[in-house]
This record gives structure tokens, sequence and C-alpha cells, in this order.
């Protein structure tokens, strides 16, 4: 059965469900509020202002059971080529566990950790060099993960090295960073897993020549060839591998910038977390397991509701990137519209993912998600404990995260209908007992079982991404047409040429 057969009946129970409210289905159910609802270690998860039932909700798990997610998450985590339009595996848990029970995870994850005690003598080399900044260069996955880490956790660990993020070709980016920094007491790590990206290798040129010392530019690569000839010592390149998706490499080499920032100790900390994430993920069946109860809350909003973005709204600063970090992780996986076997995939696939951090995004784009004409749901992200001083701050934010969810939900009558709240809007709340390297690993980890296990009911490829490559290669085609406008095909582009000033 094909996935749009498959998920048909979804658009049946949602019409079932349309006349009663998330207030309703509460009411009715009281026990959904403890029934709805996972932990699994330092993480919490409840779904219970969904907008479904438990007439629904089984034949979501049921939906899972039939697309085989128990077989799927075995063909994962073994090391079978689950990206099957480049033949590979995506052994990213091999980075911090040994959740697989295949000769190719094994091998895998004994490569992880040689690379590990290559970053530990990395680490120590740097500061040996008497380094207080270092430019972490890369860009999307190479970039993403450890920044939104860096920027979490450092403030917790005060590391006596300060990490800075240079991703952007825009020449701006590069100037910004480097303005408040000594090259004396600096060193790059450039971070490509190809070594051909333009923006890093452009900011990689930049970096090299404002150092002007190569002995201080380290890099993380699979195409040590390229590095070295980019004048990178061999024993200063670490390694990156096929088998993992520069979106999926935080755990590898990739987060030598986060081991640089709170210390290896905690780095390893962020692997374990993921590592128990995975350990449950792959030991729990449909119904107990969080990573498919959120997966299978994302189809059926997707396409038993047919609501098409999907807002991200964590209730902590320091994760203040996180909805970037999942824009990526969500759309670069998902926003596919054919079938591994190249035939069209027939249903919608993945909606928008954006948001912002509360209570900053109360004031901003939260008008529209009260009163607007558009349904969004939301994942709200909470910190139980907080590590700031200011106990009245972090129960003001708390109480704006569950009054935010409740009004999402609940709504509000008026006889001014300029002061009527719909309601209606469905949310999932994930806790965090504490903002800890162990508890971020475990959430990221979650989101990524997520995506996957909603590409296998959608039938699609979650580890490639064609479609960042086509803008991309036209843009060099172009450089030499904004010399020369005649170089353009494309008439429209060889007017904004003349519009730029060039050509």
């Amino acid at each position: 059965m094909d996935s749009a057969a498959r998920l048909s009946p979804l658009r049946a129970e949602a019409a079932r469900l349309s006349s009663r409210s998330i207030r309703d289905l509460v009411a009715a159910d009281p026990e959904r509020v403890h029934d709805f609802a996972l932990r699994v270690g330092p993480l919490q998860a409840n779904f219970a202002r969904q907008r479904y039932d438990r007439v629904a909700l089984e034949r979501l798990f049921g939906i899972g059971e039939s697309c085989g997610f128990e077989t799927a998450l075995r063909a994962l985590f073994d090391g079978v080529p689950v990206n099957s339009t480049e033949s590979r595996p995506a052994l990213h848990s091999a980075l911090r566990g040994d959740t697989g029970q295949s000769d190719a995870a094994r091998a895998a994850h004994a490569q992880a950790l040689d690379a590990r005690g290559s970053m530990r003598a990395t680490i120590a080399e740097i500061h040996a060099l008497g380094v207080t900044d270092v430019v972490s260069v890369g860009i999307g996955g190479s970039d993403l993960g450890p920044r939104l880490a860096v920027d979490a956790l450092a403030p917790l660990h005060g590391a006596s090295i300060r990490v800075h993020f240079l991703s952007n070709v825009d020449g701006h980016a590069a100037q910004r960073v480097l303005a408040r920094l000594d090259p004396a007491r600096t060193v790059a790590l450039v971070i490509s897993k190809s070594f051909g990206t333009q923006e890093t290798l452009l900011n990689g040129r930049i970096l090299r020549e404002w150092l002007g010392d190569d002995a201080r530019i380290f890099a993380i690569t699979t195409n040590v060839a390229r590095a070295a000839g980019a004048g990178i010592s061999a024993a200063r390149i670490l390694p990156m591998w096929d088998w993992v998706g520069g979106r999926y490499s935080m755990w590898s080499a990739v987060g030598l910038p986060i081991a640089l920032a709170i210390g290896m100790e905690g780095f390893e900390h962020l692997l374990a977390g993921a590592a128990d994430m995975d350990a449950h993920v792959r030991g729990t069946p449909v119904r107990g397991n969080l990573a498919a109860w959120h997966a299978l809350t994302c189809v059926w909003n997707r396409n038993g509701l047919g609501l098409s973005s999907q807002a991200v709204l964590p209730y902590d600063e320091r994760l203040r990137l996180l909805p970037n970090y999942l824009q990526q992780l969500v759309m670069e996986s998902l926003g596919k519209s054919v079938r591994v076997d190249g035939s069209p995939v027939g249903i919608e696939t993945v909606p928008v993912w954006w948001g912002g951090a509360g209570t900053d995004t109360q004031h901003s784009f939260f008008q529209a998600l009260h009163q607007g004409t558009t349904v969004v749901p939301s994942d709200f992200i909470g910190v139980v404990r907080s590590d700031a001083p200011y106990a009245a701050n972090h129960d003001a934010l708390l109480s704006n995260l569950l009054g935010q969810s409740e009004a999402f939900a609940n709504g509000q009558d008026s006889d001014d209908p300029h002061r009527v709240y719909p309601g209606g809007r469905p949310s999932t709340m994930l806790l965090l007992d504490a903002l800890t390297p162990h508890a971020l690993g475990a959430l990221i980890a979650m989101y990524e079982h997520s995506v996957y296990l909603q590409s296998v009911v959608w039938g699609i490829n979650a580890f490639d991404q064609f479609g960042v490559e086509l803008g991309k290669q036209i843009a060099n085609g172009l450089l030499p047409a904004l010399d020369d406008a005649r170089r353009a095909d494309d008439p429209v582009t060889r007017a904004l040429i003349g519009a730029l000033g060039r050509g």
C-alpha cells in the first residue's frame, strides 16, 4: 500500500472530530492529560492538546505499525543503506553510542571513538597555543548544530575559549566576526564535508589571510586531499564520513567547536543524552515510543488536518537557535515530492517549520497565531529548572509558557468580535528537567528520529538534499556574467545584472 492510500483515512478521522474543540476533547477524557504523555530520561512530552482523540490516535499508531517503524529503525541503526538515492547508510547514531547490532554499525562506532581521541589531542594542541578565540567556518549542517549547542550550553561552563561562527558568504559577516578578535590569539576551524562548498572556502580564505599562519587552521572534512591542497597539514585534519549527512554530523568531529566551548566531558554528555534517546527509540514499541508519537502527530497535523506550517517555540533564551536548527533538519530532510522509487508522492509532505523564543515572539507573531485565519500547530519547549539567579523571571517565563499553550488550545469567547480567540490551535509540550548537555542531546536525537519516521510514512528519502544544488550551480555559472551580462541565458537575470550596475 502506498503512503497516499495508507493515510487517506486520516481525513475521515479529522472530519469526525471537526466539531469538537480541544477543550471538549480534554473535558470528555480527563485521563488523556496523563495517558497522552511520555517521559524519556530528562524529557517530558505531553500531547493532550493535539486535535485527536483515542480513536484517531489508535489509527495513527496503526499507520506506524503498518509502515514498519520497528523494521525501519533497525535498518537505520544497523547501517542498511537507507539513503537509497546515494546508496549510503545514515549511521549518525553510531557517532554517539553502540545501539547498532551489525558489523557495519560497530565499525562505524569504533571510527567515532578514534575520532574522539583525535578531538582530545586537537583541543590540547589549541590550548597549548594560548588561544582565547576560535572561529568555526562552515555552513548548513557544518554550522547550525554546533552553533545551537554552543549558544545553549557555553554560558554554563565558563570555558576559557570563546567560539565564534562564520557561515554567510556576505563579507560583512566576516568583518563583524573578525573586528573584535586578535589574530595572535585565534585559530580557525574550517568544516566542510566535501571541502568544496563555495561559502566555506571563501570565508576560509579570509581567515587564512587574516591569521597569516597556516599552522593556526584546522579542518574537519571527508576530503583530506582538498584540505591539504589548501595548505592544511594532515595532522590538523579531523575526519568526517560519507555515512553521516551534514545535518546529522554535530555528533562527530564537526562538534569540535562544542567540545572547545564546553569541554570534552560536556561534549560526551551531549553524546550520551542522544545515545539514551537512541536506545529508547530502537527498543520501544510504537505506542510508547516518543519519536514515533511525535512523528505521527506531525503526520496527523499535515495529512489529517491539512496544516501547512509548524511553529517551534522554545521558552528558554538559550534555545533561541533551535528553530533555525530544526528548519534545516526537518525541511532539508523532508522537503521531497517523489518517493524513494522516483514516483510522485501523491500527498503533502513537509510543512514550513519556523519559530522563535518566547517571550519575545509573543510580542511579534503570536497575534497571527491566536487570531489569524491560518491554524499553526506548535511545539512548546520549556526548561523546568533555571540556571539563572532570577527566580521571579523564571516564574514569569513558565507562566507564559503554560498560559500561551492554554490560550492556543482553548481560546476565549467575547461579545466583542475583535476580542474573540477561536482556540483550536494544537500544540505539544516538551519539558526538559534542566538545560544540560545530556538533555539537549536527547531532545535533538528525538527530533532526528521523528524526522526519519515521518519519511518512512511518506515513503521518501530523508537523507539526500539534491534540492540545494540547482540554485548554487546557476550562481556559480553567473559569476562571469556579473562582468558580462551577455553570458547570462535568462533575460530577467540579464536585466537584474544591469540593475546591479554590473555587466
